[in-house]
């Protein structure tokens, strides 16, 4: 579990494609009580630390994640936003995400408003019922506040902060980017599908 408070951008060092897809990834999170095994959100999708270093960590993406992400299109130089897993005791600072993107969302339109960012976006339309105004999104790993909702589209608020410490600064419209919808939001819909 995780809480969509990004706690370093990393940069892919290299990608290796045999069988499964190998990522090293160079950060400056503290990896010392990081063990062989553990989860870390790269970019907002839950992956498995198979080795580490003092300044880097490999996971290996599997085709089911490559075919739900934008894993695939990752090249050395991407930044990535990083989230070590939470643990017992740990600040909720944002909401709870697990990890498990549900798919990829447009960028409508990136517009700067006062000193903050004000992102449009759209998700597929089996998604838009998981949409609600107030409610929680994890885009890209960082959880956010969604503001307005038109059908399957969106926007949210980034602040200056959020802004200079994560990755949504390179978002630019027509990109594409990691979603999660709001766990509660995937229950209570989910209840009422089969009431």
């Amino acid at each position: 579990m995780f809480t969509g408070i990004i706690q370093d951008i990393g940069v892919v060092k290299s990608v290796e494609k045999t069988g499964d897809t190998r990522f090293v990834i160079g950060t400056g999170l503290d990896l010392s009580l990081t063990a062989i095994g553990a989860s870390v959100a790269c970019g907002g999708a839950c992956m498995t630390v198979v080795e580490k270093g003092a300044d880097w960590f490999a996971f290996d993406a599997s085709a089911e994640s490559l075919s739900k992400t934008m894993l695939g299109s990752w090249q050395a130089g991407q930044r990535v936003n990083l989230e070590p897993s939470l643990k017992m005791g740990d600040e909720l600072g944002g909401h709870m995400v697990s990890g498990h993107v549900d798919g990829l969302a447009r960028v409508l339109s990136v517009v700067k408003e006062g000193d903050s960012h004000r992102v449009q976006l759209e998700v597929p339309d089996a998604f838009k019922a998981f949409i609600a105004p107030k409610g929680g999104i994890a885009i890209d790993g960082v959880s956010l506040t969604v503001n307005a909702v038109d059908g399957a589209r969106f926007g949210v608020n980034i602040i200056p902060h959020t802004w200079a410490v994560t990755t949504l600064s390179d978002l630019k419209g027509g990109d594409f980017v990691h979603f999660e919808v709001d766990m509660l939001a995937r229950y209570a819909i989910r209840y009422l599908e089969v009431k």
